[in-house]
């Protein structure tokens, strides 16, 4: 099974962090029913900067994933895991 993965950063300020939570809370539930995995981390030492993952079984139900929650600005940069033996 090849596994795919797309990285968005956000920085958001303490005035818009609720409400970036709940947007995040929304896209992994689309994330979840177009067969996705979403995962959104931050940072420790800076709060309200934030790094989500997107994981998928391919890219092209990555990238249709993508398309069909309409969040990300340009194309994903997508990325493939790399068999290490």
């Amino acid at each position: 099974m090849t596994r795919t993965l797309s990285i968005q950063r956000s920085t958001v300020t303490s005035a818009e962090r609720e409400r970036y939570l709940t947007a995040v809370a929304e896209r992994k539930s689309q994330y979840a029913r177009a067969n996705c995995r979403f995962w959104v981390f931050e940072e420790i030492g800076l709060p309200g900067a934030f790094v989500e993952f997107t994981e998928s079984d391919s890219a092209s139900s990555l990238r249709s994933a993508h398309e069909s929650v309409g969040y990300l600005v340009g194309p994903p940069r997508i990325y493939q895991e790399v068999d290490l033996g």
